[in-house]
């Protein structure tokens, strides 16, 4: 005999109204009660009591304006609006930081990620859009090398860095002969004029 209630509690009817499940026994007091008191949401599909219908569209489903953009909206949607899709809302530059409005980013950045700074284990000035890329390849300065020997110096390193021939002990140039000359005559022009004067007082 149990096992005949049992299923017989277990037969369930769907309501025509809320289409919800309920035991079959209870579908005509059920659907008495639902039809009376209840309505279905024309934009959610919830079942709303009667007498908070109006209320539950005002405050869940009436459009509404963004306070950002002044773009009309549903209010069930406005605050997904205002963080992702809003023209107006408030994003932050990657390269810099700077907070400014979304419809202002693209044309920020495309100034702001071709601005350079200094890798400080390269020593290269490197693009702010490039960074990341770079902070990842970068190994860093090549450590200075010593001066090439005299073997690996090119040909015309060796003739711009060789010393000037030595002049050789009987070599003179032209110059150097010039002025010998004249300071000889130079010698011998004093000579004569002191030899003339010890000449002239030891006449008298």
């Amino acid at each position: 005999m149990a096992d005949v209630v049992s299923s017989s509690e277990a037969l369930t009817s769907v309501c025509s109204h809320c289409e919800r499940s309920v035991p079959a026994a209870n579908i005509d007091l059920h659907f008495a009660h639902c039809s009376r008191n209840l309505e279905k949401c024309k934009v959610c599909g919830d079942m709303i009591p009667k007498k908070f219908a109006e209320e539950h569209y005002m405050s869940t489903h009436s459009p509404v304006e963004c306070s950002l953009c002044s773009e009309t909206v549903d209010r069930e949607i406005l605050a997904v609006h205002k963080g992702e899709n809003c023209p107006r809302r408030i994003t932050t530059c990657e390269f810099c930081e700077f907070p400014l409005p979304a419809v202002d980013l693209v044309e920020h950045q495309e100034v702001c990620g071709n601005q350079t700074e200094l890798c400080h284990l390269c020593n290269k000035y490197i693009r702010l859009r490039e960074r990341n890329g770079h902070e990842i390849r970068c190994v860093g300065a090549p450590e200075t090398t010593a001066e090439p020997s005299r073997r690996e110096t090119r040909p015309a390193e060796r003739e711009r860095r060789a010393p000037p021939p030595r002049r050789r002990p009987n070599e003179f140039s032209t110059g150097r002969l010039v002025f010998t000359i004249a300071i000889t005559g130079i010698a011998v022009l004093l000579g004569s004029l002191f030899f003339r004067r010890h000449t002239g007082k030891d006449e008298m």
